[in-house]
């Protein structure tokens, strides 16, 4: 990934320090106890939410010029813990623990698909389908790059917390998302097809600079349940309301996209999600969530909060998307970015 430009006095501090060899930053501490010490939005600060999203890639593809050797640089992941911890907080104080006596793989599952159903509306994806512009149906996938071009892999991270009937669901899915080890079928990749038949730049992070916090929080929230064995509840109850409330949408986003004389190398990646996440969310439901919060009940309330979770952040990230297209402004940071981009 390139190097992002800084959004405040820590993201600005961080990448000045990873520019060098890997040591001692107190300069990075110093910065974050300052950001923490006022009053913070934390899912909308765009400074907070770009730091952790440059320190989580440390641990996927790494960022360009930067040493690999800054991974596991001690001040940093104290940095890294402190902004988990405020982020973490905040979701916690935002999504209660949905109410629910669930306690089988099945009540589980249903209580999961009732969370989900209550949350169906149209929304973006009707908007999407009926009334988005050429303009804003590309800044739409602009603003999904950010997660669709690493997909997967932040729940991956679950795979080794996990056991029985749960690790071999969640390998179910993650082989489907991966295109069954077949090159160029990768999830990923079909996306990254989509971006270049639109004309857009399909470099991984590409348009980082581009998206606001909220579209950043949407993904960080994905790496802090997948990165935290305490947390494996929480990561796969995320997927499972992700994959539960893909396939309806991703019909529409494709209708959207038709509506404007696309064709399958645009729509293929939307298709792909129609047959493949109706599967996935009975899979995900029953057999990796459901299970695992039979088998160890102690992770329940957090399967069932990872996937408000999940709901409340993605819904707000694309409330704030919508919120500006009704009011004739882009919802990108930087609406030159489209005019700009290269084709890939």
């Amino acid at each position: 990934m390139r190097p992002p430009a800084a959004r405040g006095p820590l993201s600005e501090s961080l990448l000045d320090a990873l520019r060098g060899a890997p040591g001692p930053v107190p300069a990075v501490q110093a910065a974050a106890d300052g950001l923490r010490a006022g009053d913070l939005d934390v899912v909308a600060d765009d400074d907070l939410q770009l730091t952790l999203f440059v320190l989580y890639e440390l641990h996927y593809r790494g960022v360009e010029g930067v040493d690999e050797a800054w991974e596991w640089q001690p001040d940093l992941l104290r940095v890294r813990a402190d902004l988990e911890a405020e982020l973490e907080a905040a979701l916690r104080d935002l999504v209660p623990v949905p109410s629910t006596d669930a306690r089988s793989a099945g009540e589980v599952a249903q209580a999961l698909f009732d969370l989900t159903a209550a949350d169906s509306g149209p929304g973006l994806s009707g908007y999407v389908a009926k009334r988005a512009t050429d303009e804003q149906l590309r800044e739409f996938v602009v603003q999904r790059s950010i997660y669709h071009l690493k997909e997967a892999d932040p729940h991956s991270w679950a795979l080794p917390r996990l056991s029985g009937r749960p690790k071999s669901a969640l390998i179910e899915i993650q082989a489907d998302e991966y295109g069954g080890g077949r090159p160029g079928h990768i999830h990923a990749e079909l996306f990254a097809t989509t971006m270049r038949a639109l004309g857009l730049d399909d470099a991984y992070g590409a348009y980082l600079d581009a998206v606001p916090a909220p579209t950043l929080a949407s993904v960080n929230v994905m790496s802090l349940f997948g990165l935290h064995r305490r947390l494996r509840g929480a990561i796969t109850g995320h997927l499972a309301a992700f994959e539960m409330t893909s396939s309806i949408p991703c019909r529409r986003y494709a209708s959207g996209f038709r509506r404007l004389g696309y064709g399958d190398d645009v729509t293929r990646y939307f298709d792909e999600h129609v047959e493949a996440d109706a599967v996935h969310e009975q899979i995900a439901g029953r057999d990796l969530a459901g299970a695992l919060a039979q088998d160890d009940p102690a992770v329940r309330d957090d399967v069932l909060w990872g996937a408000a979770t999940y709901l409340a952040v993605d819904g707000l990230a694309g409330a704030q998307m919508l919120a500006a297209w009704q009011e004739g402004r882009s919802s990108l940071r930087r609406s030159s970015a489209l005019a700009a981009a290269p084709v890939g």
